[in-house]
């Protein structure tokens, strides 16, 4: 089923109309969507924040200097949080009906329904988590499918959740056990920071969703290679949950995000670069092979410090322009969330200067809490 994403509904459903004629080969991006929530919150939005450090004593800078030596480490300008009423489902909804929508797949053909995220719904002024029933079967609801095999499932796997996700669904597609399958990341991070961390600048709310579908037998398009990794033994504990920096927090009951900034970035520079070369050398290709670099939307400073390590590892110094998109200025770091809204946003032209054609290699990537990380390499 080759590059659906910029065709129009009619030649899309044509397609899926001929679908059991196919051979069971690997999966394709059939389909993309993306919810970018309504609320535009600037760095300037934190100046009357009160920071304090992991100790409980009050930052001393300027809340100009923080803010400044902020933006000129992430690369955020602002970011986007959900309305009120907007729960994680809310937004994982809103970005399956836009690839829905984008696709003319039949909702009652999907065989399964894939959901990443890390807290569940969390309702607006607590950060109690909600995830009985799943956020799949929440979003399933909503979208009123009535056909029971279509399993919906949640994927708490940190920031790589939605990879993971299109991983999982290549598997079962080429075992011939399903033909479609929607991958949603979702997340609202804006419900379960701390507000007296400065880390809680970074992040942010949105979705993105990937509908797979059974390549054809005629056509490269697809996964070619991928690889995962779980380094828990020393690293787990880098992204926690804990209780406020705020001094008079002793009563609070609630625990926050909580990151080792620092360990964490160290971390991502020696590990991600290689997790990379090895879904490269799987697929037997070379960096000069790819065209599209789409990583996690971190931190600005260091996807750019990855990519370095990771031309380094070949020997490369020059790096193409444009090879690796960002969204992370405007949008913020909404987690697994990151990459399918940046796939989504690119495939329909809305990032300038910045395209994916019919044959183009990419590479997806991503690090997060547990330690986790994972690369694919695709070919549009």
């Amino acid at each position: 089923m080759p590059f659906f994403c910029n065709l129009g509904k009619e030649s899309v459903q044509k397609m899926t109309e001929n679908q059991e004629s196919y051979n069971n080969t690997g999966a394709v991006f059939a389909a993309t969507g993306s919810f970018i929530p309504s609320i535009c919150v600037p760095n300037d939005a934190f100046l009357t924040s009160q920071f304090f450090n992991t100790d409980g004593t009050p930052v001393e800078k300027e809340p100009q200097r923080i803010i400044d030596k902020f933006k000129e480490i992430t690369g955020i300008a602002e970011r986007r949080y959900g309305t009120h009423n907007q729960k994680t489902s809310d937004l994982g909804f809103l970005s399956a009906t836009a690839a829905l929508n984008s696709s003319g797949i039949d909702k009652e053909k999907l065989d399964y329904i894939i959901v990443a995220h890390n807290f569940g719904d969390v309702t607006y002024g607590s950060n109690r988590t909600d995830m009985v029933p799943t956020l799949a079967s929440r979003i399933k609801y909503r979208l009123q499918i009535q056909n029971p095999d279509c399993v919906a499932y949640d994927l708490p796997f940190g920031c790589p959740g939605w990879l993971e996700g299109i991983i999982q669904a290549n598997y079962f597609i080429r075992s011939g056990d399903a033909k479609y399958c929607m991958v949603i990341g979702t997340e609202m991070l804006s419900r379960v920071i701390d507000p007296h961390d400065r880390d809680s600048m970074l992040y942010s709310d949105g979705s993105g969703a990937v509908i797979m579908a059974t390549g054809t037998n005629t056509t490269e398009e697809g996964i070619i290679a991928h690889k995962t990794q779980t380094h828990a033994l020393d690293h787990a504990m880098l992204l926690k949950m804990g209780r406020s920096y705020a001094p008079d927090s002793e009563n609070d009951e609630n625990i926050y995000l909580k990151m080792k900034g620092r360990k964490l970035y160290e971390f991502a520079l020696t590990q991600v670069p290689l997790v990379i070369k090895a879904a490269l050398d799987k697929a037997k290709l070379h960096i000069r092979d790819i065209d599209k670099v789409l990583i996690h939307q971190a931190n600005e400073k260091m996807d750019v410090a990855i990519l370095e390590r990771l031309f380094k590892l070949y020997n490369e110094e020059k790096i193409p322009e444009n090879l690796m998109p960002m969204t992370i200025s405007t949008l913020g770091n909404n987690s697994v969330a990151t990459i399918p809204i940046l796939l989504d946003l690119i495939l329909k032209g809305k990032i300038k200067n910045q395209q994916i054609n019919r044959g183009d290699k990419a590479i997806l990537a991503s690090v997060g809490a547990g330690m986790n990380i994972n690369a694919l390499v695709y070919q549009f």
